[in-house]
């Protein structure tokens, strides 16, 4: 599924549209009724984590009485992260190598929570191959299985007056009274707390498990937990107890160097270049093992390492 990156670079899409009304809307979800969109005004977006979030109102109540925090706090959460002017975003191609990599499994903390009653924030989370496109839909860019060419079906279409339109793929939506995240939690965020990501890094559980928690580090996802540990040369299986605390530094450095890293190739259209994820060898030709690990009862994920570059703590 999407990673932080990939939920903020769909931010930076969706972005233009606020102060829009919708005119028409359109899509297959079942689980939410897409007519309750038509001639609502997009009021803000936000993304937390791995999550987007929009907030409609009224077409008459144009701002909303929270328009100008909200403006403040979209500019809280991506105001270094925005792409240089002259440099559109542009939303990734159907497939693409990014997309390629991603996994449906959910992590813990991660899987959408229940609906709280109908409020004025639409909740999206994104599953294999989500994404979000404007003003353009996404083209079948091979066959499938049954040698079909079927263009992929959007779970949802705003399209709004001005004559644009948003389409969103493969999500889950539902309605709440307003975004449950942390922005102390999001590596990607200005406001993210070391220290308490410091401090969760210490549970005895392996390091591999702690990475995935969204509780802790918001946004972070498989393929970002794989590269990292390889680059602070970190063990999966090493308990966090056992961490110095100069190792959980540098693996905190890490994470946040390499989703802003990330995030910055995908607004210039770069593609990720994994150094060990899905991998058979390492940058230094050593073979990598792989396993599947995560928190008793919950997930497991798919982990590359390299013995010699990652070695057991004994």
């Amino acid at each position: 599924m999407p990673e932080g990156p990939s939920v903020r670079k769909f931010q930076l899409l969706t972005s233009p549209f606020v102060g829009q009304v919708v005119a028409k809307v359109g899509g297959s979800s079942r689980k939410l009724s897409v007519n309750d969109l038509n001639a609502l005004r997009l009021q803000d977006c936000q993304v937390h984590g791995k999550n987007l979030y929009l907030a409609f109102v009224a077409a008459e109540d144009p701002f909303g009485p929270a328009a100008e925090e909200t403006a403040l706090q979209r500019e809280a959460a991506c105001g270094a992260q925005r792409p240089a002017p002259g440099q559109p975003a542009q939303a990734p191609h159907p497939r693409s190598q990014d997309e390629e990599l991603q996994e449906p499994q959910h992590s813990r903390s991660e899987a959408p929570e229940a609906a709280e009653g109908r409020g004025n924030w639409l909740r999206i989370h994104f599953g294999m191959f989500g994404s979000v496109r404007a003003n353009e839909f996404s083209r079948a860019s091979r066959a499938n299985k049954r040698g079909d060419w079927k263009d992929p079906v959007p779970r949802l279409v705003l399209h709004f007056e001005s004559g644009g339109f948003l389409v969103f793929y493969n999500c889950r939506m539902l309605w709440c009274s307003s975004p449950r995240a942390d922005p102390a939690s999001d590596i990607l965020s200005v406001e993210f707390h070391r220290g308490q990501a410091l401090r969760a890094l210490c549970a005895p559980d392996p390091v591999c498990c702690t990475l995935l928690d969204q509780r802790y580090f918001s946004g972070l996802g498989n393929i970002i937990k794989n590269e990292i540990l390889y680059l602070a040369r970190i063990h999966p299986l090493t308990p966090g107890s056992l961490l110095a605390l100069s190792d959980r530094e540098r693996l905190l450095d890490c994470a946040v160097q390499f989703g802003s890293e990330w995030l910055h190739n995908k607004l210039r259209g770069r593609g990720l270049h994994p150094q060990v994820y899905q991998k058979e060898q390492c940058p230094l030709g050593h073979p990598l093992m792989k396993g599947t690990f995560g928190p008793s009862g919950g997930f497991k994920r798919l982990t590359w390492w390299c013995p010699q570059c990652q070695p057991a703590v004994l």
